[in-house]
């Protein structure tokens, strides 16, 4: 993914000290890449899917969908997109993670304890366990949006893929297509 301001200005935070709300930071090779509260933003939106699809009221399993393919075997495959992205995100989580970050991230977001019990349980500080709760939130939004072939983040195009075969065109209205030019404009008393 290439990051660029119209990608990240929206997720950026609007006081964050390094971005200034812009969602861009210079990097060590002169060139400049997304803030890591943009990253953070990136994992959380993740984090609420993984948790929307692992909590389903309804049944166990969601239902299964067809969803078109590009397999030189048929152009229609059937899916659980829930359960898939579960899955990859959860894998995703082991391959990037060290082993003692993976134990922080499993004891704080998949069993939900709280920094409390998981400084007890890890023998850290408070301190040392929220700079690895960002450190670790940074990286796994960068990791989610940067996977190739098939990133994690944007959440659209990871469940319903791209739809558009090509780019949108401008379309160019001339004046007397304008409704402004059929339409006199009368003076304001």
């Amino acid at each position: 993914m290439e990051w660029n301001q119209s990608e990240v200005l929206a997720l950026a935070m609007e006081k964050c000290v390094s971005c200034k709300g812009f969602g861009m930071r210079p990097s060590r090779n002169n060139t400049t890449t997304a803030c890591n509260c943009v990253l953070r933003s990136i994992f959380r939106k993740c984090f609420d899917r993984f948790k929307t699809s692992m909590i389903r009221k309804e049944s166990i399993l969601s239902r299964p969908y067809l969803q078109h393919t590009s397999s030189p075997h048929g152009k229609l495959s059937w899916g659980r997109k829930d359960e898939e992205y579960a899955a990859d995100f959860m894998l995703v989580v082991k391959r990037t993670l060290t082993p003692a970050d993976y134990k922080i991230f499993n004891y704080h977001f998949i069993l939900g304890a709280d920094w409390r019990l998981c400084c007890r349980k890890m023998n850290i500080d408070k301190g040392l366990f929220f700079h690895s709760i960002y450190r670790i939130t940074a990286k796994l939004g960068r990791t989610f949006a940067e996977l190739e072939p098939y990133a994690l983040y944007p959440l659209h195009e990871y469940f319903y893929g791209e739809q558009r075969s090509t780019q949108a065109k401008v379309v160019e209205i001339r004046k007397e297509q304008s409704l402004s030019a059929k339409v006199p404009l009368s003076k304001v008393a």
